[in-house]
């Protein structure tokens, strides 16, 4: 009986995540009415005493397209292939906000949801994906207001545009990729809240929003850059699909589809690699 009382403990017992895709897909499409109202939560709550509510959402790209076309319409390098050129930025801005409010409002997702985090069991990737919810009912309303400016400077959309659906298809995952991941590592580096909208800022002057992909972008260099940034590849056939009647440049989508699902593979890795100590973190 000693023996067996003081005998040596049994291996250590490991806890391995399953990452299969079916698995991963299955967990989510579970929780997907989590997901609904929590992105209906944040809606509410943003623009609930806000006097203009969720016109906020595109006074700011409508402001920028006002900017843009004052600096840039007539600027020599900025070429819209005969768009009138407040369309042409504002087909730019409407896929970078929503970027832009998925990755900075993700990015804390988890740590304001630290308490709901500790209350119920449910895959963690919910909260940054509701908030790239968010961003998409804000996508949505801008789309309406673009709409009207096809109507007002009577430029219709060209027989292409149902290409848009394999682009959008792309900017949602590059969206999701860094907004997760963004959330992981902001749980554990909390300097990086504050450093976020400068880069943010940065990258809106280094996405061709104000400019055509090729203005800036060197014909040899474009393949890497969207490999980097696709959804330079994205706003490029935006344009092309809406506004010149032309399809996508095949090439270029599919480097950037390809760099949107790297980012998410290796966002959703590092997303998972660090999720046991999201509750006792964050």
């Amino acid at each position: 009986m000693a023996s067996q009382e003081h005998a040596e403990p049994v291996g250590l017992v490991r806890f391995h995540r399953d990452l299969r895709l079916a698995t991963v897909a299955r967990d989510l499409w579970r929780a997907r009415a989590l997901v609904r109202a929590l992105t209906e939560r944040d809606f509410r709550a943003r623009y609930k005493q806000a006097v203009l509510g969720a016109a906020w959402s595109v006074i700011t790209p409508i402001l920028m397209m006002v900017v843009f076309t004052l600096v840039f319409a007539k600027s020599q390098g900025t070429s819209t292939g005969g768009a009138p050129y407040p369309l042409f930025s504002y087909l730019g801005l409407i896929p970078w906000t929503f970027f832009s409010t998925s990755v900075s409002q993700g990015s804390s997702s988890l740590i304001s949801n630290q308490s709901l985090m500790n209350k119920i069991y449910c895959p963690r990737e919910v909260f940054p994906l509701a908030r790239v919810g968010l961003a998409a009912t804000d996508m949505a309303i801008s789309i309406g207001v673009l709409l009207v400016l096809f109507g007002v400077f009577r430029y219709p959309p060209r027989g292409t545009a149902y290409w848009v659906v394999p682009l959008l298809l792309i900017q949602f995952v590059f969206a999701a990729a860094v907004g997760m991941l963004m959330a992981s590592l902001a749980v554990y580096f909390r300097d990086l809240l504050s450093v976020l909208p400068i880069i943010l800022q940065v990258g809106l002057f280094a996405t061709p929003v104000a400019y055509g992909l090729s203005t800036f972008i060197p014909a040899r260099w474009q393949g890497l850059y969207v490999a980097v940034n696709p959804l330079g590849a994205v706003i490029d056939g935006y344009r092309r699909s809406l506004l010149l009647g032309e399809y996508p440049r095949l090439g270029l989508t599919l480097v950037g589809a390809a760099g949107a699902v790297g980012y998410l593979m290796v966002g959703y890795l590092i997303f998972k690699r660090l999720e046991t100590g999201f509750a006792d973190i964050a």
